[in-house]
C-alpha cells in the first residue's frame, strides 16, 4: 500500500516549469470560431494574459498572417504582456515556424501549454509535434476554438488520446497558485478571478464586502 506524504504531484504545472504559448487569437481567426461565445473567449485569453504576467511564466506569443488577413491579437493580450515579442508566421503549425522553435528553445522549459485558434490546426500542430519531440504537452480547452463545436471536440480527443493534458483557463490560474498561503501571488490570483471568474469572482467579492472573508484566513 503506498503511503500519502505532503507533496504536490509531479504533473501539475509551476510557474517556472513550462512555456506559455498563445497561438492566433486574431480578429479573423474568431469571426468563424464557432464552438465556444467570442466573448466568453477573450475573457478566458484575458485570465490568462493577466496570469502570465502576474505568475512571470515563460510567455511565447504568435500570429499567422497579421498584416495581410488574420488582424491584429485579442485587445486583452499585449496590455499584460507588454515587453513579449509577437512572432508573425505563414506556417499553419507553429512547430514549423524556425523564430518561434528558437524561441521556445531558448525558454529551455520541457512542459508546453497551448492555446489559441482554431484547435483542429494551429493547435493540432504543434501539440503533436511537441509530443513528437518529447516534450509533455498541456492545452487550455476554454482558451480554444473552432469553426464547429465538434471540430474543437475531435481536435482536443486527437490530442488526448496522444498524450496531452486538458486543462482549463481557471485550472490553470489555480494550479499556479495552488495555496492560498503564498501571500506574494494572492492579491493577483483573486484579483484576476473577480475580473474574470464568473460567478466564483463574484463570490470573492461578495465574501470580501460582506463578511472580510478570503480564502486561506488572508
Amino acid at each position: 500500500m503506498p503511503t500519502a506524504t505532503v507533496a504536490a504531484g509531479k504533473s501539475l504545472l509551476t510557474p517556472t516549469d513550462h512555456t506559455l504559448i498563445l497561438i492566433d487569437h486574431q480578429s479573423q481567426m474568431a469571426f468563424a470560431t464557432h464552438s465556444i461565445d467570442v466573448a466568453t473567449l477573450r475573457n478566458n485569453v484575458a485570465l490568462l494574459a493577466k496570469g502570465a504576467a502576474g505568475f512571470d511564466v515563460s510567455t511565447i506569443l504568435t500570429t499567422v498572417a497579421e498584416k495581410s488577413f488574420s488582424g491584429p491579437l485579442f485587445p486583452e493580450v499585449l496590455p499584460s504582456l507588454p515587453n513579449t515579442q509577437v512572432h508573425d508566421r505563414t506556417t499553419m503549425n507553429c512547430w514549423e515556424d524556425a523564430a518561434v522553435v528558437s524561441a521556445i528553445n531558448a525558454a529551455g522549459k520541457g512542459r508546453i501549454v497551448l492555446c489559441g485558434l482554431w484547435t483542429s490546426v494551429c493547435i493540432v500542430g504543434p501539440a503533436l509535434s511537441a509530443l513528437d519531440q518529447g516534450f509533455e504537452v498541456y492545452v487550455i480547452a476554454d482558451a480554444c476554438g473552432d469553426v464547429t463545436a465538434e471540430a474543437h471536440e475531435r481536435a482536443m480527443q486527437r490530442m488526448i488520446q496522444a498524450g496531452v493534458r486538458p486543462m482549463t483557463s481557471m485550472q490553470y490560474l489555480l494550479e499556479l497558485q495552488r495555496d492560498w498561503a503564498r501571500g506574494k501571488t494572492y492579491d493577483l490570483t483573486t484579483g484576476i478571478a473577480k475580473v474574470h471568474g464568473g460567478g466564483y469572482g463574484l463570490g470573492i467579492q461578495y465574501a470580501k464586502s460582506m463578511f472580510g472573508a478570503s480564502e486561506g484566513g488572508h
